[in-house]
Formats: structure tokens, C-alpha cells, sequence
């Protein structure tokens, strides 16, 4: 059967390229942001099955997180679903399966939001995966990346990524995007600078999550 999106191919480059040389690294923590706005609520399925993807490689130890990214201002509220796997492998598949259920109800509940508060979901995110000291540490954004904040929400200030990995999933083009193809660009542009100030070690961007090849060759690029 094949694997859903086959995800896990950009997932273990990612972890890999980071682990070589450091005895700490042998606990992953991923925290996983899915945009509600209307174009990737109608997509659920799609962030189901990467979220299974994940859940496949994950070990004892591990931990996952999944936000929803709506809010005006980021809350820890906002996380659907989250969990640290048992030493024991026994009770991993329990605890993988509960999480499986977890976000099937989430997907199915979905409804449009008319914000997208990215950088609160990044903070949260970040602090989220700092408090347990993984060794290897990857933020997976689902979303265009446009921010959608409503009057009165700052969001344009410093952060800190440091030793992160952030990983963009299927950024769709916004309709203006369409008539100008450089605001697109300007945007990918914008995040990574953002995200590499930050400290991030990686900035990846997988449109086509049907390509094994691309994904390899996207891994390959993970300090780009």
C-alpha cells in the first residue's frame, strides 16, 4: 500500500540531517500547524494524511503536536491534539491510535476561519517543543502563509527558531499571486529570512507531496 503522500521520505531526511554527531539526539518533538482558513479547511483530508504519515515514524519517546492555526492571537487552546510516546512500544500503538481518532474528529469538525495567526503559532509552537529539550526539534506549517490578523494584532517583531527545523507544506498561491507571480516569491522570500534570523537550521517548502523524488531532492536542500 502505498504510504499517503509519502511524507515520511522529507520527514526522516530532515531528522537525520540533524542527528549525526550528537549523542542528545535520539528524541524527536514535531508540532504541526494546520491553517483553517476556507481553502485548506475544504482539504482536511490532506492534513489527516499527513499527520498519519508522521504518526508512522515516530518512536518511544517521540512527541507530536497539531494546532490549528485560526486564532488572532495564539493560544495553547488552539492545540487539537497532542502527545509524548511511551518508553514501551506496546502502549505506542494505543497511544497512536487514540491520536489517530483525536484528529479524525478534528478534520471532520473544521470550519473556515477568517484569521491566520502564523507567528503566535510559531511561538507557541516553539515553546512547546523548548520545554522538553528534544534533541531534534521540527515545526510543520500547513498554509499559504499568509497572515490574516484583524485590527489591533502586531505580529511583525523578532522570534526565536533556534535550532528548529520549519518545514512548509502545500503552499497554495493566493488569487493574487495569480496576476503578480512576485508576490508569491516575495512571500517565500519574506519566511525564510524570517525563519533563518530566527535561528532556524531549516526552511523547507514541498508543494507536490506526490513526488518521492522531489522530496528527496527538497531534503537534500534542508540548510537552504
Amino acid at each position: 500500500m502505498k504510504k499517503p503522500l509519502s511524507i515520511v521520505i522529507l520527514f526522516w531526511g530532515l531528522l537525520l540531517s540533524g542527528a549525526c554527531g550528537d549523542s542528545r539526539m535520539h528524541s524527536h518533538g514535531v508540532y504541526m500547524l494546520v491553517n483553517t482558513s476556507s481553502i485548506y479547511a475544504q482539504e482536511a483530508n490532506k492534513a489527516s494524511k499527513i499527520i498519519t504519515s508522521l504518526l508512522a515514524t515516530l518512536n518511544p519517546g517521540d512527541s507530536l503536536a497539531v494546532a490549528k492555526v485560526e486564532s488572532r492571537s495564539f493560544t495553547e487552546k488552539d492545540i487539537v491534539a497532542k502527545v509524548t510516546f511511551d518508553k514501551r512500544p506496546s502502549q505506542v500503538t494505543s497511544q497512536k491510535r487514540t491520536f489517530k481518532d483525536k484528529i479524525q474528529t478534528f478534520t471532520q469538525a473544521i470550519k473556515p476561519s477568517a484569521y491566520t495567526d502564523i507567528t503566535g503559532a510559531l511561538i507557541q509552537g516553539a515553546e512547546y517543543l523548548n520545554e522538553p529539550k528534544f534533541g531534534i526539534k521540527t515545526i510543520v506549517i500547513l498554509s499559504d502563509m499568509q497572515e490574516e490578523l484583524g485590527k489591533g494584532i502586531v505580529c511583525d517583531f523578532p522570534i526565536e527558531l533556534d535550532g528548529f527545523r520549519i518545514v512548509a507544506l502545500n503552499m497554495r498561491k493566493l488569487r493574487t499571486d495569480n496576476a503578480d507571480p512576485r508576490l508569491h516569491l516575495n512571500r517565500l522570500a519574506r519566511w525564510k529570512t524570517r525563519v533563518r534570523t530566527a535561528g532556524a537550521t531549516a526552511w523547507v517548502v514541498v508543494n507536490n507531496l506526490e513526488n518521492n523524488l522531489e522530496l528527496i531532492l527538497v531534503t537534500r536542500r534542508t540548510n537552504g
